[in-house]
């Protein structure tokens, strides 16, 4: 990989992180999020073989399905509670869909 190409990737993760870190709204968590998964996708894909490919493409479409779980589940909290806060997830629903999202994202048991 070339190493202005590595250099901005490793930029790229390092940004996305920080962003999603210091987020107090779910708009720019999630941007920091899809930041990340933009960043990693050519790490990934790095040796080309076919399995690599398959292996990022695979990743970009669970993690899409993911960051759409985490949008929804934002926007069903604001809906039904009127607050975009991060700190102000108080209805059940919303709780339940984000902690999947999350999850999913994370390749925590059930989703790996």
């Amino acid at each position: 990989m070339n190493p202005q190409a590595k250099l901005i990737s490793i930029s790229s993760l390092l940004l996305g992180t920080t962003i999603t870190i210091s987020s107090n709204h779910w708009m720019m968590a999630w941007t920091g999020l899809e930041i990340n998964t933009l960043a990693i996708l050519p790490l990934i894909s790095k040796p080309h073989h076919p399995r690599a490919i398959e292996a990022a493409t695979k990743y970009f479409l669970v993690q899409a399905a993911a960051s759409t779980l985490l949008l929804f589940s934002s926007t069903t909290n604001a809906l039904l509670t009127g607050q975009w806060d991060i700190t102000q997830l108080t209805h059940p629903t919303s709780c339940l869909l984000l902690t999947t999202a999350i999850s999913i994202k994370l390749g925590l048991v059930p989703f790996h």
